[in-house]
């Protein structure tokens, strides 16, 4: 019964919206009053010109649909009411619109018996079943409950977040545990069914929100009988059969935000929970939608779906592996279930062996797959990729050939070879799809799943050529910009790659107003150009692999970050190596090559010795010499012949003293300034060593100066002048010029940010408070500084500081 009073209620409202806004308006109110005293009756004929009069304005404002729709949902309402309170309403209206509309038929057939519910009594619930384990989201749980707490309106939440991070099993979770606060009904529609998969990048169309909406309509209602075909007549019915009504519609798998409007009902109380990869703004901003963006699992709650799905003796007894495994598996639920799978199914034998196979990211996506390939991480993020415009997608497909999952737009840019105004276009349809993330610093960052499916892509996809184009477009980028910071940190530096050409007309943001600071630039970059300097050695791009680092070199000067520093080294040295080996390279550009890897060589035995490899860094300073002296580059002879006298400073002092004074000779030649301080700095410290300590405190006294009187005075050298200056007084029992050198040494150098040498000199002063017996109070925090600084660089020292830190207490 309830069905057929809707229909009517529409029909009856559709009609009278359709003679006011025609001649037949006129007709009617004068001609026949029957309509009229049937509203009188009921309180409703003064409505009637209200509504004429709106619909009069509308016209001539130019809202005349917007204003019939209005008016045509408003007459639905107060018709159902009536027909609802009077029982001999509805065969008067009927027999009333047959004579105000003659040859329009209304034949509908009322069923005086209501339509009973496939069980008496039960209210419709569409939910799917829930099976297997529910695993975390506490939090996002008591979030989704507060949406209950307001039964005044009706509450709107979306659930986003990347393919796979479990958006609908978390939202049926949460219904299944709400069930008493919406009596009405619980609905649920998937979108991912009715979409038309065969159309790549193709959008969501009206018909499947019609299926939608009818297939509630049908479960409201308990019959299909009466449910309309046309999308405005079923919107219309369903905000009249909403009304009234506390329930929940949970919708899976949206792409549009005009796929939820039409679904959300209009009982106070209700709920319409959303789940979709796009954080569909447009819900937020214009419909209040609360956004509940979901994250994959961290290492505790990755753990937790593990032991839930293996049993916590399983992950007990291989604490390392599970932990690996979720990293592996980026805490994405649906790769940590599929996992779990293969091992309770036998498929592997153990965590570790999964861990293991996991590892090689070229077998981790078919690694995280069950027999048969039905039911994988490519399955499930499939999908997503495939609703993608034709730019958006290959973006991400090529974002899948980046060596580094954390990037800026001038990256994608390069990646892409766009502008960085596409690139920035095309970058925010991705993130608004959870393929990427923004982080607070306006940085991307992508899955690693989700990296590694897009390589896949790209390999099925693209031109054979483009991954290797790519990279040189991403080695070039790399390069300009370290040049650049390079350049800004201190331009009189030796340099042996000409990148004159390279650089002419470059956009140089470090010396932008806001721009970044050089130093801290490179830190943040740091894993992402170690991880392109690799692929571009893997492609064979080794004139741009090498200049890249030697420019990037300059971080390391400062940062002493050993590893990162040691592998960027290795690398630009074998590429400098291989061009110049290459037949096929010019004579003028393998002989660059050659001074290249002499240079690079040289400064690899820096972090060689600071790990303790002594006879490596000896190896690679001896190549680097008979690299070096064949030529007539001066500076890179000083430059080499000053590393290796640091490393003889070591293991044979005398010759030390020798190199450095050909060192000195060289930058003479050369009429290098700064040359010839650094090369007088070195020359006093290693006369100190060999008791020497008035002739070198005046050549260090000398090399100071000179340092801080250059054309661009190099105050982070002439503190290290300092330094060894402090050690010298030290040396002769001059005990208040030694603290005061030092401490001011300390300072300038943290200021400078030359944090190791820093270290250095907090470590002189403790040995000179516990020699002296002075300020022995400040030897714990002297230490503890000089700890800090080791750790973070991966110093062996800090060993020996721990050490003497535990024997102090």
């Amino acid at each position: 019964m309830e069905a057929e009073l809707g229909t009517l209620a529409a029909q009856g409202a559709t009609a009278l919206v359709g003679l006011m806004v025609t001649d037949a308006w006129q007709k009617m109110k004068h001609g026949s009053r029957r309509f009229t005293r049937w509203l009188s009756r009921r309180g409703e004929d003064g409505e009637l010109d209200v509504a004429r009069e709106e619909l009069e304005a509308a016209r001539q404002s130019g809202d005349e649909e917007g204003a019939a729709d209005r008016v045509a949902a408003d007459w639905e309402r107060r018709l159902l009411r009536i027909l609802e309170d009077d029982p001999e309403a509805a065969g008067e209206l009927r027999w009333l619109l047959a004579e105000v509309l003659p040859g329009t038929s209304y034949d509908i057939a009322f069923d005086v018996r209501p339509a009973a519910p496939a069980v008496p009594g039960a209210q419709p619930d569409h939910l799917p079943a829930l099976t297997g384990t529910f695993s975390n989201r506490v939090a996002e749980l008591d979030r989704m409950n507060s949406l209950c707490g307001e039964p005044d309106r009706v509450r709107l939440a979306v659930l986003a977040g990347l393919p796979g991070v479990g958006k609908t099993a978390l939202a049926c979770r949460w219904a299944d545990t709400r069930r008493e606060h919406f009596p009405d009904g619980l609905f649920y529609v998937d979108y991912a069914a009715l979409r038309d998969e065969s159309a790549v990048g193709a959008a969501m169309g009206p018909a499947e929100t019609s299926q939608a909406l009818a297939s509630i309509l049908r479960a409201v209602l308990g019959s299909d009988a009466h449910v309309s075909e046309r999308f405005e007549e079923l919107r219309r019915q369903y905000e009249t059969h909403s009304r009234g009504r506390r329930m929940l519609v949970l919708i899976d798998n949206v792409t549009l935000a005009s796929q939820v409007r039409a679904l959300i009902p209009t009982g106070p109380g209700s709920t319409v929970m959303v789940t979709s990869h796009s954080k569909l703004g447009e819900l937020v901003a214009q419909d209040g939608a609360e956004l509940i963006d979901l994250k994959p699992l961290d290492a505790h709650g990755g753990l937790k779906l593990l032991s839930d799905q293996c049993g916590d003796d399983v992950v007990a007894a291989e604490p390392g592996a599970a932990g690996r495994l979720v990293a592996l598996c980026g805490g994405l639920p649906v790769a940590l279930r599929i996992v779990a799978t293969r091992l309770t199914t036998g498929d592997a034998p153990s965590l570790t062996y999964l861990a293991q196979e996991l590892e090689d990211e070229s077998e981790r996506l078919e690694g995280i797959s069950l027999p048969g390939g039905d039911h994988s991480l490519s399955a499930v993020l499939g999908p997503s990729y495939r609703l993608l415009p034709p730019g958006p997608a290959r973006m991400f497909r090529l974002l899948g050939w980046l060596p580094s999952g954390l990037f800026d737009e001038s990256v994608a840019a390069a990646a892409a070879g766009v502008d960085r105004r596409t690139a920035r276009r095309l970058l925010r349809e991705l993130t608004a799809a959870s393929l990427l993330e923004v982080d607070r610093d306006g940085r991307y960052r992508v899955h690693d799943l989700v990296r590694l499916y897009a390589r896949e892509r790209a390999v099925a996809e693209e031109r054979p050529a483009e991954e290797r184009a790519l990279v040189e477009r991403l080695t070039t980028h790399y390069l300009v910009l370290s040049a650049l910071a390079d350049r800004a940190q201190r331009a009189d530096r030796l340099r042996v790659a000409d990148l004159t050409e390279l650089l002419a007309g470059a956009a140089d943001p470090f010396s932008a107003p806001g721009g970044p600071a050089p130093l801290t630039w490179l830190d943040a970059e740091c894993p992402a150009v170690l991880a392109v300097l690799r692929a571009a050695v893997r492609h064979r791009l080794y004139a741009l692999a090498w200049p890249l680092a030697e420019a990037f070199t300059v971080l390391f000067l400062h940062h002493r970050h050993l590893g990162a520093w040691k592998e960027s080294l290795s690398l630009g040295s074998e590429a400098a190596a291989a061009l110049a080996a290459d037949p096929a390279t010019p004579a003028d550009l393998a002989a660059e090559a050659r001074a290249g890897e002499a240079r690079l060589r040289s400064l690899l035995s820096r972090p060689l010795t600071d790990l303790g490899e002594h006879d490596r860094a000896r190896s690679e300073l001896e190549r680097a010499v008979a690299l070096a002296e064949p030529t007539d580059r001066l500076l890179l002879r000083a430059s080499v012949q000053e590393f290796y006298g640091r490393h003889l400073d070591l293991f044979e002092p005398a010759r030390a003293v020798q190199t450095y004074r050909y060192c000195l000779d060289l930058n003479r030649r050369a009429g290098d300034r700064r040359g010839e301080a650094l090369a007088l700095l070195f020359l006093g410290s290693a006369l100190d060593a060999q008791g020497e300590h008035e002739q070198a405190l005046t050549l260090l006294g000398r090399a100071r100066a000179d340092l801080l009187n250059l054309p661009e005075p190099d105050e982070r050298m002439a503190a290290r002048a300092l330094l060894a200056i402090g050690r010298a007084h030290a040396r002769r029992d001059e005990f208040d010029e030694a603290f005061r050198a030092l401490e001011t040494a300390a300072g300038t150098l943290q200021e400078r940010r030359a944090y190791s040498y820093e270290a250095d000199a907090r470590e002189q002063l403790a040995d000179l408070a516990q020699h002296t017996g002075r300020h022995s109070d400040r030897v714990r925090a002297w230490l503890t500084r000089a700890l800090e600084i080791h750790e973070a660089n991966g110093n062996r020292r800090a060993d020996d500081v721990r050490r003497r830190l535990r024997d102090l207490s």
